[in-house]
């Protein structure tokens, strides 16, 4: 029997309908595909434990989620450490801390990508420090450590009805991570281990994107060093990340020195290795909030310059660290607990 119009027209409303519920149901929570516009807030429980209270420009008492959506703020990203201590500066962003986090962003319908050091604390260019629990483990055994650690936190996270969009498998890793086993001296280790962080993270996600982070945005021949071994050693990564912070440059806190650099690298590495870039931290003066509001200004136009739409965007580091409690000069918080006119930046359409 030939199918009338009718029916056909039915059929193909019916398909349409169940093809667009399998499309929202990827699984990551609140994914979008707007340009991201972030913030590292990992400081925020420790902040708000110690009595900290934050206000709206009218003086306003609120949540800082609020402040910063308000803002235009639409991911957080959030640290973790394996077994870190409670000191104010060093400990917390235990799994824990990170999963309740992480709910707080999803509650606010922010994306959330989260940053895995591998370490007990701060992970970065000058220490990479292997966690206590793992110290004295052979290579073998490290990389089960690294993949039963990644997939806990996934796992937490799922669990709790959280799964990020993105996942850093590493911190600021120029040098290598869990030292020393995972040194740049040896990629084909370092590898090992990124990959172990990787299949971890798609075992629990596939469709979570995997980081690997590099300081030094501006800097090209570091960034094609780096990747260029990653890829020779074929680790696996989905998008690359770096760090930009004039306020640590030459002629800081200029960034008009360095700005065309970071935007030429950023075009490279896409262009070289066919990923997606997103610049995971930037930052510069709290006490010149004009010049930190040009300069993420002009970091969103580099990375929205980057070709085929693979600059995706950019994550302040802790712009709620106020100075008077961080004693950290990059946020974008005045002592009276008020954003700067910095964070007006992401305000800009």
């Amino acid at each position: 029997m030939k199918p009338s119009l009718k029916n056909l027209f039915t059929v193909f409303f019916a398909l349409l309908l169940i093809t667009g519920c399998a499309a929202k149901k990827s699984g990551i929570t609140n994914h979008s595909d707007a340009f991201v516009k972030g913030a590292d807030i990992s400081w925020l429980p420790q902040m708000e434990a110690s009595g900290y209270k934050f206000y709206n420009e009218n003086g306003v008492q609120q949540d800082c989620f609020k402040i910063l959506k308000d803002h235009g703020v639409n991911t957080i990203r959030l640290r973790a450490f394996v077994n870190p201590s409670d000191d104010k500066f060093s400990g917390h962003c235990s799994t824990e801390e990170t999963v309740a986090m992480a709910l707080r962003a999803k509650k606010w319908g922010m994306r959330i990508l989260i940053d895995l050091h591998y370490s007990d604390s701060w992970a970065d260019p000058g220490k990479q420090k292997k966690p206590k629990a793992w110290e004295g483990h052979d290579f073998q055994l490290l990389l089960t450590d690294v993949y039963d650690y990644t997939l806990s936190v996934m796992t937490a996270l799922k669990k709790a009805g959280v799964t990020p969009e993105w996942v850093q498998v590493g911190n600021e890793t120029p040098g290598g991570m869990i030292l020393p086993d995972g040194s740049t001296a040896n990629w084909d280790k370092l590898a090992q281990l990124i990959n172990k962080g990787y299949d971890a993270v798609k075992a629990v996600s596939p469709k979570t994107k995997v980081i690997l982070h590099v300081d030094q945005g501006n800097n090209n021949a570091r960034f094609r060093h780096w990747f260029d071994n990653a890829t020779a050693h074929q680790a696996k990564f989905d998008v690359i990340g770096c760090s930009y912070y004039p306020y640590w440059l030459p002629g800081s806190p200029d960034y008009t020195l360095s700005i065309n650099d970071l935007g030429n690298n950023l075009k490279d590495m896409a262009s070289r290795y066919g990923k997606e870039v997103m610049v995971v931290e930037v930052g510069n003066e709290d006490k010149k909030a004009q010049n930190t509001y040009d300069m993420l200004l002009a970091v969103e136009q580099k990375v929205k310059e980057v070709p085929n739409g693979k600059g995706i965007g950019l994550v302040y580091w802790e712009p709620e660290g106020a100075r008077n409690w961080s004693h950290y000069a990059l946020s974008a918080w005045g002592d009276d607990g008020k954003p700067t006119k910095a964070l007006e930046a992401f305000m800009v359409k």
